[in-house]
């Protein structure tokens, strides 16, 4: 099974713009981090936008 590209790039892009990581160390990241990652970015967000 592969993942969707489309989604891969997804992840990449938001956790790059976010971070400021270069792309080879976001996809060094095994899948089950990236998306980790990812969680916790939405989390930090959610809070600074309901002024927690």
């Amino acid at each position: 099974m592969t993942y969707a590209a489309d989604r891969l790039h997804e992840e990449v892009a938001y956790v790059a713009y976010h971070f400021h990581w270069p792309l080879e160390e976001i996809l060094d990241l095994e899948h089950p981090d990236r998306l980790r990652y990812v969680a916790e970015i939405a989390r930090i967000n959610t809070r600074i936008t309901q002024g927690r």
